[in-house]
């Protein structure tokens, strides 16, 4: 989904005779959907279940792919995109949900990275096949996932810990059983789902105006800031219309693109060597400077073209700063977001605030995906790349200062699925962040 437009751009424009007015509301539109499936999808799973709402994400996305590849006319195309954007969001809660409800404890990390993988392989795999087929064959090629997935969630348990959460019992035992394999004793991590269970049905939630309260201000800002400033900072903007990106610095767009794809790759492994051993706030700032220089580079290649210097060398510039900005996204900013997230909101909140915080996301990425192209038809590349790179500067800074002090927490899981946090001196701490206590 993500990595179809940019693609599939040159294509469709020429064939319906887009604008770059109606062609930026159709690559943004899916960032519109995401906001929708992303309000919606909690609810969703937890009225559902898991498996029944991931059923629903891949009817959505089989018939968003089905007017896309159909399109004769703009509304048709934007419907079908807009309808991808709602099972992207969707799926963006729910399959991290589902997976690390299924998994043991100790694997949960390993299938967290797989699924991250799979997602940067995905986009890698839609570049590399826009280069040599249509963008209606592409749209058709982009049903077989979700039509194979449809397949095989009714093949697959659902969440023991959902139907524990509802009451069932027998089903969420017998879901379990299935998991972890006949022989395989579940009865100590059966207790343990029931005890977790039992924990939340004590906890009350809080209502929209009570998260507002002071005692929330410090973790809610953090969340929506580092969500808000993530999206900000341009990704979806080069990675939905990096082929556009690359013919305007007279850079081929197909021998871009599959840079682009390759480039993506390795970089996912990199989080899994070094998150637990430098932390989550390292891996950020790390990756924001990496892409405030792939910013630079790239800006600093408009400027040269602006004065005719270095004609030969400037497209070279281009590609190479988005491939670094390609590479780095991935090792901080991509899934590190997520699980900072997913650590420092107290349970009571947890999902409002995780909502509020994907919310403001989905809508700077919209803001992001709309005016990208019309920043570079308006003014020169040079300025698109420096207020990114700008962006990605007060990133880094933000997460050097603007999130605690780093500190090391080795208690083991409460049981309460919040493996990091822990009252300690006046302070609520997780393993990479600490601050002020939520009592």
């Amino acid at each position: 989904m993500v990595g179809y437009s940019s693609p599939a751009e040159s294509g469709i424009v020429d064939d319906l005779h887009l604008s770059t007015a109606e062609y930026s509301l159709f690559g943004s539109l899916l960032t519109i959907g995401g906001a929708i499936g992303a309000i919606v999808s909690g609810r969703l799973a937890d009225y559902l279940g898991r498996r029944l709402t991931l059923g629903v994400t891949d009817l959505f996305a089989i018939i968003g792919w089905l007017s896309i590849a159909v399109s004769q006319t703009a509304w048709s195309l934007d419907l079908g995109r807009l309808l991808l954007g709602i099972s992207l969001g969707l799926t963006a809660y729910v399959v991290p949900v589902y997976v690390a409800e299924i998994t043991p404890k100790d694997r949960r990390g390993q299938f967290v990275v797989f699924h991250m993988f799979m997602i940067v392989t995905g986009i890698s795999v839609a570049f590399l096949l826009g280069v040599i087929l249509s963008w209606r064959l592409l749209a058709v090629v982009g049903i077989i996932p979700s039509l194979v997935q449809l397949i095989g969630v009714f093949m697959i348990p659902e969440s023991p810990r959902w139907l524990a959460k509802i009451g069932k019992s027998d089903e969420f035992e017998a879901a379990l059983q299935r998991l972890r394999g006949v022989n395989v004793d579940i009865t100590e991590e059966a207790a343990e789902i029931k005890e977790y269970t039992d924990s939340l049905k004590q906890i009350s939630e809080v209502n929209i105006l009570q998260l507002f309260q002071r005692k929330y201000a410090y973790v809610l800002t953090v969340g929506v800031g580092l969500f808000a400033l993530s999206q900000l900072m341009g990704t979806n903007g080069i990675l939905y219309y990096a082929s556009s990106v690359f013919e305007s610095a007279g850079f081929s767009g197909h021998v871009g693109s599959i840079a682009l794809a390759v480039i993506q790759i390795p970089a996912v492994f990199v989080p899994v060597v070094c998150m637990d051993k430098f932390g989550r706030r390292v891996l950020l700032m790390v990756s924001a400077a990496g892409l405030c220089f792939g910013c630079f580079l790239a800006g600093l290649a408009y400027v040269f073209e602006d004065f005719g210097l270095l004609k030969g060398v400037s497209p070279y510039m281009v590609l190479i700063g988005v491939l670094i900005y390609a590479f780095m996204y991935p090792v901080g900013m991509g899934a590190t977001i997520f699980l900072i997230i997913a650590e420092i909101y107290p349970l009571n909140i947890k999902g409002l605030a995780g909502s509020m915080a994907t919310l403001a996301g989905w809508l700077c990425s919209w803001f992001v995906a709309y005016t990208f192209n019309f920043s570079m038809e308006w003014s020169s590349g040079r300025d698109v790349f420096y207020i990114s790179g700008h962006l990605c500067f007060h990133i880094a800074v933000y997460c050097g200062f603007g999130t605690g002090n780093e500190r090391a927490d080795t208690r083991r899981n409460t049981g309460i699925n919040q493996p990091y946090l822990a009252k300690e001196r006046g302070r609520m701490t997780s393993r990479y962040f600490s601050f002020p206590a939520v009592k």
